[in-house]
Order: C-alpha cells, then structure tokens, then sequence
C-alpha cells in the first residue's frame, strides 16, 4: 500500500465511483490508505467490484451507495449516509455526470434539465452538506470537482454540457474563497479524452492526434486527483488543473476530426 502525501484512514466520498475516471480515482486513493464511499446510478454490478478492488487496495471497507444525485435529496440524503458510514469526510470528489449534446436548435427540455440537476446543482448541494462536516471537524479538508476541457473550448452541440462545466470551473473558484478560511481546499481537474470503455481502434486513432502521442486513461485522473488531495499541494486552492495530454492546446478538435463527430472518447459519462 503506498504512502502517498501520509494519508492513511483518511475518508473520501467519490460520486460515480464504480467505473471510469471515478473509479480511477477511488482506486488511486484506496491505494494511499483512504477509507473510501462510492456512488452510482444503477450500476449494481460494476460498484460491487469497484469497491472489492478497493478494498483489495485499502484493507479497509468500501461503502457503496446508490442514488440519483438529479434529485436534490439525494445530494443531503448521500453525504449523511457518506458521514454515517465512514464517521468523517475528508475529501468529496465531485465525479458524478452525464455527457448530453444537442444543437440549440432541437435541444430537448428534459436534456437540459437532467445535465443542469446532475453536471452542476448536484456538486453545488455536495459541496455545501460536506463542507458543513468539514468545517464542524475543525481539521480542513479538500474538493475536487470533475470538469472538462469543454469548459475552456466550444464545440457544436456542447452549449449544455460545456457550458455547464464551464460554470463549475467558476463555481470552484467562488467556493475555495468561501472555504479557505476554514483550510477547506476546493480544486477542479480537466480531463480531457480519457478512455472510460473499451478499448478500440479508433480510440488509437484518436490518441495519435494527442501532442502526448496516446489517449488518456483513468488511473492520469486519479494520479492528479491524489496529488491535489495531498499534502504536498496544501498551498494550492481554487486551481483548474487540465489533464489532457496537451489535447486542447494546438485547438484539434476532441474527436480528432474536422468535426464533431461521436462523443465515444470524451470523458463525459454517465456514472
């Protein structure tokens, strides 16, 4: 087990923690010492054993919840379950999202709806119920928000999830000011493409248009999100660190392509 940043028996709670960038990061912090509780939404299956490799990587138990963080309840409802299982929160990782794109033009209600209530109001409600745990501890604590690339670059049929990742990115910011006289740090990480399905050919495809020569994978996420939950960034708060192999930088489009195109390497997911 690595002693990464001294973190041993601390607690964390990762919304979207049985597959993709959640679980990257859940195992990544499991593999620290963390005392970890996941979240899904009908994903019975993949969270069972998400949380025996965690437990496999912690020696510690994993609790698994599941719920719809669309509904408000479900935000207070999860970080008291959280609370009562693990007696703590150190770390909230706002993970939780849905990858929904339509053009204005056709954009259906419900799309908009699902996306704001999950993408940005669920991790707004998170933040506000942990921090007051947190803040009652007295010993600080750290968030970390799952944004995207899409917050810094517009892409047809994004306006909804870019957008809203756009506006978590400066929510963040607000929240580390509102947070910091407590020792609460409050960070988002970028990813950019991160291979959350099954390898295939076009995912190679795509990597090969990444400056870094390869597509990103889940266990980069979760690497960045333990530094950052660290120690050894104690003085960094309130930061966006994009993780994307240098994808946005040059201005290619995410697919790889001259447009659009399928969404299937993105690391929007639902989770």
């Amino acid at each position: 087990m690595s002693t990464y940043g001294a973190n041993q028996h601390k607690k964390a709670l990762v919304t979207g923690g049985s597959r993709g960038i959640g679980r990257g990061i859940a195992l990544a912090l499991a593999e620290a010492g963390y005392e970890i509780t996941i979240t899904h939404y009908n994903d019975d299956d993949l969270a069972e054993q998400t949380s025996k490799q965690i437990t496999a990587l912690s020696g510690l138990k994993c609790t698994v919840l599941a719920g719809d963080l669309r509904d408000a309840a479900a935000a207070d409802l999860t970080v008291e379950a959280a609370f009562e299982a693990m007696g703590s929160i150190d770390v909230l990782i706002n993970n939780a999202g849905i990858g929904l794109y339509s053009s204005v033009t056709n954009l259906p209600l419900e799309h908009l709806d699902h996306t704001m209530q999950l993408n940005f109001r669920a991790p707004m409600l998170l933040m506000r119920e942990v921090s007051k745990y947190m803040i009652e501890a007295g010993k600080g604590g750290s968030i970390i928000n799952i944004a995207s690339t899409h917050a810094e670059r517009a892409y047809p049929g994004d306006a909804v999830y870019g957008g809203l990742k756009a506006a978590l990115k400066r929510a963040t910011e607000s929240v580390a000011l509102d947070l910091a006289p407590y020792g609460i740090r409050v960070n988002c990480i970028s990813p950019g493409g991160i291979l959350v399905r099954d390898r295939e050919p076009h995912h190679d495809q795509f990597g090969a248009t990444v400056p870094l020569g390869r597509i990103g994978i889940p266990e980069d996420i979760g690497r960045a999100a333990l530094w950052l939950v660290s120690e050894h960034a104690s003085y960094v708060t309130g930061i966006n660190l994009r993780v994307d192999g240098g994808l946005i930088l040059p201005g290619m489009p995410e697919d790889g392509k001259s447009s659009w195109g399928s969404p299937d390497f993105l690391n929007a997911q639902v989770k």
